[in-house]
């Protein structure tokens, strides 16, 4: 069973992996793949917040 530790790095790394994917979506005008992201992006950053990630370096999309 993970722990705390490895649960708030996979969540990091998603919420990584989410914010590449936005950006290429943005960067080919891809607006439905956008805005799904988008719902995936707000998820990870509010669930990072709960866990006291300090979102401020890794945000990179700042919505």
């Amino acid at each position: 069973m993970p722990n705390g530790l490895e649960i708030a790095k996979a969540a990091i790394d998603d919420f990584k992996k989410i914010q590449r994917y936005m950006a290429i979506a943005k960067k080919e005008n891809a607006v439905e793949t956008y805005a799904e992201l988008k719902e995936e992006y707000i998820s990870l950053k509010a669930i990072l917040n709960v866990a006291g990630v300090n979102l401020a370096e890794l945000d990179k999309i700042k919505e």
